[in-house]
């Protein structure tokens, strides 16, 4: 057996973490870029906190989805600033805007000379200014990923920028931050917390380390998701939520994603809908089409064990199947209002494009079978 597990040089978790954001970006430097979501106000604590320790700020803000432009904007204000530190606040947009920014400020060049698929995909080649990662929302794990997902819009996807160097040096996960997120956001963030644990559970690229988050990940997630859907003020399951989402952070930066993500690449593209949503509506139909192929193959007896393991972990029924699992997310994503595809807005006539781009998705490759057009196709048909 032989494996390797990156992650941040520290982790802080716990309520009342933020507190520590201070001295421990003092430490690093004393001019910080902050990057946010489209609301600045949310981080006001922060910037207090910033300000106490002698930190001066400059404010990069993004919209919901950050795009390449966000992150040759956010590059030339962290310039302008002689930023020392890049400290991304906010969802998995806020976050991978800051780590894309953190990046570029050490390396020549444009985003697209470093994203993937798209873009050149070079290898950086000096180590990106430290980036300390405050997660607001408990979903992506993004502060503790070595990618960065940024939107071309001139190409109508998502694609990555990627190096072990991107991964924050400090993350800090308070789950008092998520209190105030709204049932919808809750929802839809919360399940790709679950598909961030369902797919590296079942990569071709898990081990025992990340086997281990998962495990753990996925009791957490199934059973706090609804409560903190219907209260939000419920800490215990806020807390668990912030664990889910760290721990898929963890996990799929070491043993990548699976088929939901590769669509959600696209579709997120293609379409104004929330990451969240779009794994979300996927996770059911993926599973259930990865397990149907798995067990018309041979010698697959250990893969379709882990997805019944997945089943009793989500369900609590020590003798679940994996099609009892896939019925529990078809459930929950119902019973949490996840819109279908459709309503996301993906018209029938563009299948086959999302087929042919999706397929050559990076995510794709951890897929635990390999699936043929025809069966991705049936994937979006039964999310539609």
């Amino acid at each position: 057996m032989h494996f390797e597990f990156m992650t941040s040089a520290r982790i802080v978790f716990g309520a009342g973490a933020l507190e520590q954001i201070g001295p421990a970006a003092r430490q690093i430097g004393s001019r910080a870029l902050v990057v946010t979501g489209k609301d600045a106000s949310r981080a006001a604590r922060l910037l207090k906190l910033l300000d106490e320790a002698g930190v001066q700020v400059s404010l990069h803000r993004v919209g919901s989805e950050p795009t390449v432009d966000d992150a040759r904007a956010g590059t030339r204000v962290a310039r302008q600033h002689g930023a020392q530190v890049v400290i991304a606040f906010g969802g998995g947009a806020a976050l991978d805007a800051g780590k894309a920014i953190a990046a570029l400020v050490a390396n020549a060049g444009d985003p697209m000379d470093y994203l993937e698929v798209v873009g050149k995909g070079r290898a950086l080649e000096s180590s990106p200014l430290p980036c300390i990662a405050v997660p607001t929302t408990a979903g992506t794990g993004s502060e503790v990923t070595r990618n960065a997902v940024l939107t071309s819009r001139e190409h109508r996807v998502k694609a990555s920028m990627r190096s072990p160097s991107m991964i924050p040096r400090l993350a800090v996960v308070d789950p008092e931050l998520t209190l105030s997120v709204p049932p919808a956001v809750t929802a839809s963030t919360g399940l790709d917390a679950l598909t961030q644990l369902i797919e590296p559970w079942v990569s071709v690229r898990a081990n025992p380390m990340t086997d281990a988050l998962c495990r753990e990940g996925i009791v957490r997630a199934s059973r706090s998701l609804v409560r903190a859907y219907e209260d939000g003020g419920d800490r215990v399951a806020r807390t668990d939520l912030a664990l889910a989402s760290l721990f898929g952070g963890l996990a799929l930066a070491n043993a990548g994603l699976g088929a939901a993500h590769g669509f959600a690449a696209v579709l997120g593209g293609m379409l104004a809908a929330p990451h969240g949503a779009l794994c979300a509506r996927l996770l059911g139909p993926v599973l259930a089409e990865n397990v149907r192929s798995l067990r018309q193959q041979p010698g697959t007896e250990g893969k379709v064990a882990r997805f019944d393991e997945v089943a009793r972990l989500v369900t609590g029924d020590g003798r679940a199947t994996a099609e009892d699992g896939v019925a529990w997310v078809r459930t929950t994503c119902d019973r949490l209002g996840i819109p279908r595809l459709a309503q996301l807005g993906l018209e029938a006539a563009a299948i086959g494009e999302v087929v042919e781009r999706a397929a050559k998705a990076s995510s794709m490759k951890a897929n635990p079978v390999a699936l043929a057009p025809g069966q991705l196709r049936a994937i979006l048909e039964q999310a539609l």
